[in-house]
């Protein structure tokens, strides 16, 4: 009889991971703040399905919708239409990104308030953490701040090609408009590890800080991330 070479992957399911690496349980031991957005993300969604495990879902969801910024852009229509994603998950996911978006409206002294790029990096990573490992492109988002430098959301401007990125001013400023934000904070990605800025990213800055001013917006830092790198072209005098 001939070997079969096929093996089927076991993939274990959230209830046969050890306690300390569920997420549920790590919420209610260390707080959700300890938890990726794919973990928090998984809490809401409960069960995976054939072949792919909770945790594994919601990384996925988030990496389709390019994060949270994304994810909370999507229709119901879009979510549904997502391998493993029904009415009812769709409706508590929904759900809970309203809820997002409702509190810096009731408690704006609550958001993150902006003060270096060590904040930046901080808060972006933290959005972006479920999907880095992902991301073989460079993605673009936009910090938008309210006028004390208080975080009001991250928009998604943009996905490049694996060659670099072509980032269109107008996309930038577009959800900072349409908000009313004070300034914003540009942040992309390098995926080949090297967070060292290229002319081109040196450009794109200067124009954005030009369109910026002509709209009343100030564009406060364009950060590039790589790996557990990153530079901010302000501080280094480029493109400011």
């Amino acid at each position: 009889m001939a070997e079969t070479t096929d093996r089927l992957e076991y993939r274990p399911r959230i209830k046969e991971m050890p306690s300390g690496e569920r997420p549920r349980e790590r919420l209610l031991r260390y707080g959700p703040s300890a938890l990726s957005n794919a973990e928090l993300l998984a809490i809401l969604l409960r069960v995976g399905l054939r072949g792919q495990n909770v945790l594994e879902l919601a990384q996925s969801l988030l990496a389709k919708f390019e994060g949270l910024g994304g994810l909370a852009r999507a229709s119901a229509g879009e979510l549904t239409e997502f391998k493993g994603m029904g009415e009812a998950k769709t409706a508590q996911v929904l759900a809970a990104l309203e809820l997002g978006k409702r509190l810096p409206k009731i408690l704006p002294e609550d958001c993150p308030q902006i003060k270096s790029p060590e904040d930046v990096v901080r808060v972006v990573r933290a959005e972006m953490e479920a999907e880095m490992t992902l991301l073989d492109q460079e993605h673009v988002r936009a910090m938008l701040l309210d006028a004390k430098h208080r975080l009001q959301f991250i928009a998604p401007v943009y996905v490049g090609k694996l060659d670099g990125v072509d980032i269109r001013v107008a996309d930038v400023f577009r959800e900072a408009v349409r908000r009313n934000s004070s300034a914003i904070v540009v942040v992309h990605n390098h995926p080949s590890g090297d967070p060292s800025p290229s002319a081109e990213d040196v450009r794109v800055t200067k124009q954005m800080k030009e369109a910026g001013h002509l709209l009343g917006i100030e564009v406060l830092d364009h950060i590039i991330l790589a790996g557990n790198r990153h530079v901010s072209l302000k501080e280094r005098g480029l493109g400011f």
